[in-house]
């Protein structure tokens, strides 16, 4: 069983940084491909970041790249998004979520987070 908790999201000034971090209680962390995905009010959930399992491969939504960083440290269950240059448009509540098997990919995630927001302000 998987069950998610995100923490680390707060309020930051156009520029700033956050990490955010989504702890796994469950006993299978290391064999799940792990993404974050956001959704700002009035918009559609929009993929953020993937991890594979082993950590060895990693993909991005456009609109975060080079700004945007996520890791994984399987002995402590923890996926990490970490945010650099925040702008007001990555204004957002954002979840992790866990999906079975390889890749990197944007969909097919079963398990989810609650969410935590991120408010960035002008």
């Amino acid at each position: 069983q998987v069950q998610l908790e995100e923490s680390g999201g707060g309020l930051v000034q156009t520029g700033g940084s956050l990490r955010l971090a989504c702890a796994d209680s469950g006993r299978t962390f290391s064999s799940y491909t792990m993404g974050w995905f956001r959704q700002a009010p009035g918009k559609a959930r929009e993929f953020v970041a993937a991890i594979s399992w082993t950590g060895s491969s990693t993909r991005y939504g456009d609109s975060v790249k080079g700004r945007f960083t996520i890791s994984r440290d399987n002995a402590k269950s923890t996926v990490y998004l970490q945010m650099v240059s925040l702008k007001p448009e990555d204004t957002a509540i954002y979840y992790c979520a866990a999906r079975a098997g390889g890749g990197v990919g944007t969909m097919g995630y079963d398990y989810w987070g609650q969410g935590t927001q991120v408010t960035v302000s002008s």
